[in-house]
């Protein structure tokens, strides 16, 4: 397995403890949830169950898409409590009747030793007024409560379902849940580690472009093909006429949250602006959105790996501002959606200027999810540090100006980065010299005279050494991100 190693630490400590425990594993789809259970409890399962799907596939006399109800999620359970051992008969007619099936079988099973039972996509078997949550809630607090072997773990991509009902729900299952993992996406560290397992070799430049697409998605690095080069793959995957991942952003949202077609808009209009909104913005371009609703959608968003929230250098909480930094909604929202079919989209304009502005702001989103990287590559990971970023309009009195991402430490430096995408070295000549000591002069007249203002150039290859390029006290390379 690559990565996952704390993940599977804090597995087997709680498989390992005399009692019963309640174990979430969620993050957003095709991050390796299940994988990472599965390997874990090989051939430790007492029982196992996958939710259906909640949409059927559309009916072909009336064109329309069905729901699966929940007579179809009981009668899939009945499957699969048959398959683990338990006597042919009639499917449950509820879940209060389920669940007694399965405490049943759990018993006749008991030997003794631990009882893995895992529930995948828990979510999806939660259909409307089921009463699916309340017998669940029994099943825990009435049965497995009272046993010291037997170990529950659900498992979900709708996060959001996870975190309201389980983690911070005030129902029956209120501080039930004993170990919460939530699984990010591959660093691009594992991510050239699992294509090395797959015999696949990409120079770091390359993964890291193929990080700014689709980002560190197990799921899709499963696609990529060795034989082929970063852009056949990217083509492959996204703009040949049967691409692998179609339908997939589409997918990515009704799988993964409660209010799926809010939080596409909401995650859409935050793809609008690169530096993101506030959530008054949000709110007000969402009238029809109640205020619960938004917190809900943008918690959900965050929790997912989908934005990113910061406040703006030099402003207050009042302003904190929501980015979208999903490499994948960023890619398809960039070059998929209303674009129509372009056949090898990507190897036919490698070094045209579409790609090269979208390489800057995704390389930008590549760097945020790498700030940990970024600290240590600055021997300060033992430092208190945030990030943020500073975006100055143009007025009458100066010029605009951004800066990508300042690093405010609590041993009063600030770190002004510059992100750079290049294929070589980066070159400061004499006018990008003068900006920057505008920028330092507009940053420091609103700073504490004992903050110290450093320079540092975050880019792939490392900087070209002039006349100018003192400018930059640290550099930090493609290499160091990989750590």
């Amino acid at each position: 397995m690559i990565g996952r190693i704390e993940e599977q630490k804090e597995l087997n400590r709680i498989y390992n403890r005399d009692q019963s425990d309640l174990v979430a594993v969620y993050g957003r789809r095709r991050v390796g949830k299940t994988y990472l259970v599965n390997e874990t409890f090989r051939g430790k399962f007492t029982f196992r169950h996958t939710g259906l799907s909640p949409k059927k596939d559309v009916d072909p006399k009336t064109g329309k898409e069905e729901m699966t109800t929940m007579k179809d999620q009981l009668t899939h359970f009945h499957m699969s409590l048959q398959l683990h051992g338990a006597k042919k008969g009639t499917a449950p007619a509820n879940w209060e009747e389920a669940f007694f099936m399965l405490e049943k079988l759990l018993m006749e099973k008991d030997n003794g030793s631990k009882q893995v039972v895992f529930f995948d996509e828990l979510p999806w078997m939660d259909t409307k007024k089921s009463g699916f949550l309340q017998a669940f809630e029994g099943f825990y607090n009435g049965w497995c409560s009272a046993r010291n072997n037997v170990m529950v773990i659900v498992c979900a991509s709708a996060s959001s379902w996870i975190l309201n009902k389980l983690i911070r729900g005030r129902g029956g299952l209120f501080n039930r849940v004993t170990c919460q993992i939530k699984l990010s996406p591959f660093s691009l560290k594992e991510c050239e580690e699992y294509l090395e397992s797959q015999n696949i070799r990409f120079s770091r430049y390359d993964i890291a472009q193929s990080y700014m697409i689709f980002g560190g998605i197990p799921y899709y690095l499963g696609y990529v093909r060795g034989e082929l080069s970063m852009a056949q793959n990217a083509d492959k995957m996204f703009f040949n006429e049967r691409p692998l991942l179609k339908g997939e952003y589409q997918n990515l949202f009704a799988c993964s949250f409660e209010m799926p077609d809010r939080t596409k808009k909401v995650a859409e209009y935050l793809f609008s602006r690169n530096y993101g909104y506030t959530r008054r913005e949000i709110s007000e371009k969402f009238k029809d959105i109640s205020g619960t609703d938004l917190t809900k959608i943008l918690l959900a968003l965050e929790e997912s790996d989908f934005v990113i929230k910061y406040i703006p250098f030099g402003q207050g909480k009042r302003d904190i501002h929501y980015r979208l930094t999903d490499p994948y909604c960023r890619s398809y929202l960039s070059f998929i959606e209303g674009k129509g079919f372009r056949e090898n989209f990507w190897q036919h304009n490698m070094d045209s200027s579409i790609l090269n502005a979208w390489k800057g702001i995704a390389f930008e989103n590549v760097c945020y999810l790498h700030f940990q990287q970024i600290l240590k590559a600055l021997n300060i990971n033992g430092i208190e540090a945030s990030q943020t970023i500073w975006n100055k309009g143009k007025d009458d009195n100066s010029e605009g100006a951004q800066i990508d991402l300042i690093i405010s430490r609590a041993d009063n430096v600030l770190n002004l980065c510059e992100l750079k995408f290049y294929s070589g070295e980066f070159l400061v000549d004499a006018k990008y010299e003068e900006k920057m000591r505008t920028r330092n002069r507009l940053i420091s007249e609103r700073v504490s005279r004992k903050k110290v203002v450093r320079n540092t150039l975050i880019t792939t290859y490392g900087l070209t050494r002039n006349g100018y390029s003192n400018i930059f006290t640290n550099i930090i390379t493609l290499d160091d991100l990989f750590e």
